[in-house]
């Protein structure tokens, strides 16, 4: 064992009586959250907190439809909100301090597989959910309004519906510049521009979309994580659009012929990230900038990217089954909790990050 490397550490592991879909860490605190799935169809938010060396269940809500996916980040008071899609394509916000439900919408008319939550006092611009679901569609929520989505992003007249599995807001950089990324289960990916009302860059990779993830939320875009099956992702740099061609970007496999259902930067460094995959393991990468990020097209002469590569720095197994969800700790560099589809909830350690 490379004793330089960073190392992947399971520290603790707790077996739970539902099937976990996505697990967050709550704002600047020592506690998480876990939503899934109860095997007689309801749903359940759990809390955990962080005790010595284990981790111990602190709160607990029981909802009457399955949760699929959830998010912090809307409270424009620094209250808890915390933001979840459940499988009757409902959108729920609760207040996980009350244990109340402060908002509620039926927001599509199948399951929502992913939202985002951004805005308040956790970013620039107003207070916003982005859901995407199977029917097809992915609204955007402003969270002082209800009923109604502000955004609507649906095929055109005559297209076919694709499953969108994947949504994440970007660029929210000032109070009005915003990008809405998402990705579906074909392989495409789009890019919408809220600002300009009208999708800026669109792609197909091929392979169906599991994971869309910004480097960071709250500056101008710069690089771009798409996770997708067949053991494939792809490191889009964000910072250079080609009217044509589009975003540059590098590709690379990984987990050894399974899915890669997530990825996520390292909020205390944007050039590491993690990706988890269908075989149990995880893999920790370093993205590492060309010398120069923009060259000019031969056939046009307009500005376009260039991509850079990515390095493997480590790489565990930690189940037999597929890992869900991911989540590195906002606060303490290297923490991260994990949830996999053998109803089994990991806190992690990974060593020696400040290094790279």
């Amino acid at each position: 064992m490379d004793t330089n490397k960073p190392q992947i550490i399971c520290h603790v592991e707790k077996s739970l009586n539902y099937t976990l879909f996505d697990c967050k860490w709550i704002p600047s605190t020592a506690k998480f959250v876990v939503v899934g799935s109860l095997a007689r169809g309801t749903g359940v938010i759990e809390v955990f907190e962080i005790a010595s060396t284990d981790i111990k269940s602190v709160d607990r809500i029981d909802t009457g439809v399955s949760l699929k996916c959830a998010s912090f980040g809307i409270s424009p008071t620094g209250r808890k909100l915390l933001a979840c899609g459940d499988f009757n394509g409902n959108l729920e916000i609760w207040d996980l301090d009350t244990k109340e439900k402060t908002y509620e919408v039926k927001g599509h008319k199948e399951i929502i597989n992913s939202l985002d939550a951004i805005g308040g006092n956790l970013a620039n611009g107003p207070p916003e959910v982005v859901t995407g679901s199977r029917d097809g569609t992915v609204k955007i929520w402003d969270v002082r309004q209800k009923d109604k989505p502000v955004v609507v992003i649906e095929p055109e007249e005559g297209d076919q519906k694709r499953d969108c599995w994947t949504v994440s807001f970007g660029n929210s950089f000032n109070n009005i510049e915003r990008v809405v990324c998402s990705g579906y289960d074909n392989g495409d990916i789009r890019l919408f521009d809220l600002h300009q009302s009208k999708v800026i860059w669109e792609k197909n990779l091929k392979n169906g979309i599991c994971c869309v993830d910004f480097d960071r939320k709250d500056i101008a875009m710069n690089k771009l994580l798409v996770t997708t099956l067949e053991s494939k992702f792809h490191v889009f740099d964000c910072r250079t659009l080609h009217p044509k061609k589009g975003l540059t970007g590098v590709s690379e496999k990984a987990h050894k012929a399974t899915t890669v259902w997530a990825g996520k930067h390292l909020p205390q460094n944007r050039d590491i990230f993690m990706t988890i995959g269908g075989n149990g393991g995880m893999c920790l990468w370093k993205y590492n900038y060309p010398s120069c990020r923009v060259k000019k097209d031969t056939d046009s002469g307009l500005d376009m990217g260039v991509a850079g590569s990515v390095e493997l720095l480590q790489n565990m197994t930690i189940a037999t089954q597929p890992l869900s969800s991911f989540d590195w700790c906002p606060d303490k560099m290297g923490l991260a909790i994990c949830t996999g589809f053998d109803q089994t909830l990991r806190m992690i350690i990974v060593t020696k990050l400040n290094q790279f």
